[in-house]
Protein backbone atom coordinates (compact mmCIF):
# COMPACT_ATOMS: atom_id res chain seq x y z
CA UNK A 1 0.00 0.00 0.00
CA UNK A 2 2.81 2.37 0.91
CA UNK A 3 4.62 1.86 -2.41
CA UNK A 4 1.41 2.44 -4.38
CA UNK A 5 0.62 5.65 -2.49
CA UNK A 6 4.20 6.89 -2.92
CA UNK A 7 3.78 6.40 -6.68
CA UNK A 8 0.50 8.33 -6.75
CA UNK A 9 1.62 11.04 -4.29
CA UNK A 10 5.45 11.14 -4.19
CA UNK A 11 7.29 12.84 -1.34
CA UNK A 12 8.88 15.10 -3.96
CA UNK A 13 5.49 16.52 -5.01
CA UNK A 14 6.10 20.25 -5.67
CA UNK A 15 3.15 21.53 -3.65
CA UNK A 16 2.81 22.83 -0.12
CA UNK A 17 0.28 24.26 2.27
CA UNK A 18 0.38 28.01 2.57
CA UNK A 19 -0.59 27.87 6.26
CA UNK A 20 1.02 24.70 7.61
CA UNK A 21 4.25 24.23 5.70
CA UNK A 22 5.63 21.61 3.31
CA UNK A 23 5.66 18.66 5.73
CA UNK A 24 1.87 18.25 5.69
CA UNK A 25 1.20 18.42 1.94
CA UNK A 26 1.86 14.81 0.99
CA UNK A 27 0.36 13.36 4.18
CA UNK A 28 -2.88 15.28 3.70
CA UNK A 29 -3.22 14.17 0.08
CA UNK A 30 -2.65 10.52 1.03
CA UNK A 31 -5.19 10.78 3.84
CA UNK A 32 -7.71 12.25 1.39
CA UNK A 33 -7.27 9.19 -0.84
CA UNK A 34 -7.50 6.61 1.97
CA UNK A 35 -9.99 8.30 4.31
CA UNK A 36 -9.99 8.67 8.05
CA UNK A 37 -12.79 6.35 9.15
CA UNK A 38 -14.06 2.83 8.52
CA UNK A 39 -17.19 0.77 9.05
CA UNK A 40 -16.66 -2.75 10.38
CA UNK A 41 -19.25 -5.53 10.25
CA UNK A 42 -19.90 -7.16 13.64
CA UNK A 43 -22.13 -10.18 14.16
CA UNK A 44 -22.76 -11.95 17.47
CA UNK A 45 -20.03 -9.82 19.09
CA UNK A 46 -17.32 -10.73 16.58
CA UNK A 47 -15.80 -8.96 13.61
CA UNK A 48 -17.02 -10.45 10.33
CA UNK A 49 -14.11 -10.44 7.89
CA UNK A 50 -13.34 -12.40 4.77
CA UNK A 51 -10.30 -14.65 4.67
CA UNK A 52 -7.86 -11.95 3.54
CA UNK A 53 -9.47 -8.91 5.14
CA UNK A 54 -7.97 -7.03 8.06
CA UNK A 55 -7.64 -3.63 9.69
CA UNK A 56 -4.62 -1.51 8.79
CA UNK A 57 -3.69 1.76 10.45
CA UNK A 58 -1.44 4.15 8.58
CA UNK A 59 0.49 7.28 9.55
CA UNK A 60 1.51 9.35 6.56
CA UNK A 61 3.58 11.92 8.42
CA UNK A 62 7.25 11.17 8.90
CA UNK A 63 8.21 10.73 12.54
CA UNK A 64 10.24 13.92 12.44
CA UNK A 65 7.56 15.98 10.73
CA UNK A 66 5.11 18.28 12.38
CA UNK A 67 5.21 21.01 14.91
CA UNK A 68 8.61 21.48 16.44
CA UNK A 69 10.07 18.53 14.51
CA UNK A 70 8.30 15.92 16.66
CA UNK A 71 5.71 13.44 15.45
CA UNK A 72 2.33 13.79 17.14
CA UNK A 73 0.66 11.02 19.15
CA UNK A 74 -2.57 9.54 17.84
CA UNK A 75 -5.73 8.20 19.48
CA UNK A 76 -8.04 5.54 18.09
CA UNK A 77 -11.72 6.16 18.86
CA UNK A 78 -14.26 3.35 18.39
CA UNK A 79 -17.97 4.09 18.29
CA UNK A 80 -20.19 1.01 18.24
CA UNK A 81 -23.79 1.50 17.20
Amino acid sequence: MDMALDTIVPESLPWEHTDEGPDDSVSHLKTSLIGNSITLPISKGKLVFGTWQGIYLAEFRHSGAGWGGRGQGRKVIATIL
